[in-house]
């Protein structure tokens, strides 16, 4: 398996890693996964919330969870970052979703964006989720970002604030062509789970030199969300 748990300056990040042959067999073992911490949510306290990415790494992933015996009605579902795109764009992530997911079981979707007033927000429904997610799934860039948390974003200082009582919040930068909204280091780390989902030996660098701690973790926002989430965060790669 690939050496992804280093050393840092101010804390040891260990995650636990699943390396699989080949992007299917990932996907169904993380599905697997994520519906078993549903599951155990949905029994524990009537229901559950889950945050899955957007782009095109999680497609069959969220093709794999709405095989899964759920009981969705009580699953509230929401993104981790969305592109500022009208939600029937191709490079929409609510239009990945509800295509790779929704319109195939009867989960609750909350956006970020209301789609009446263009409100930023986890909307009124939000409130209830009672300020932690049941399981967080996060992709990665290249670059290391995670979400929409780009290290030259314009709004990254404050997104990356554990402290910070802000769930979602604009981003914009000059890596990508349209603005976003993503939600904040401190809601993405306040999940019983988080799973991060990787493909590629490229990533699989990236990772690497993000967790040695060469570089503060706001050039490599992933280290930061994983010095706050390392005890509850586990990697499913494949080449």
């Amino acid at each position: 398996r690939p050496h992804l748990a280093r050393g840092c300056r101010s804390v040891t990040i260990a995650p636990v890693v699943h390396v699989f042959a080949d992007a299917d067999a990932q996907a169904q073992a993380l599905a697997a996964a994520v519906a078993a911490r549903l599951r155990e949510a949905i029994a524990a306290r009537a229901g559950a919330w889950l945050a899955v990415p957007g782009g095109e790494t999680p497609k069959k992933f969220l093709a794999a969870l709405a095989q899964e015996n759920l009981d969705w009605p009580r699953l509230n579902v929401t993104l981790t970052d969305e592109r500022l795109v009208p939600a029937d764009d191709a490079r929409s992530n609510v239009r990945l979703l509800r295509e790779a997911l929704l319109d195939r079981v009867p989960a609750a979707f909350v956006p970020l964006v209301d789609a009446q007033s263009g409100k930023v927000d986890l909307s009124a429904a939000a409130a209830k989720r009672a300020q932690i997610f049941d399981v967080v799934v996060l992709g990665m860039g290249t670059d290391g970002h995670c979400a929409s948390l780009f290290a030259d974003g314009d709004n990254i200082d404050a997104a990356l604030r554990a402290d910070a009582d802000v769930p979602v919040m604009r981003m914009r930068s000059p890596s990508v062509p349209e603005a976003r909204v993503t939600l904040t280091l401190s809601a993405l780390v306040a999940t019983r789970a988080l799973f991060v989902l990787i493909c590629g030996a490229e990533k699989r660098r990236t990772l690497e030199h993000a967790l040695s701690g060469a570089e503060p973790p706001a050039h490599a926002p992933i280290r930061a969300v994983l010095e706050h989430a390392a005890a509850v965060a586990q990697f499913y790669w494949s080449p």
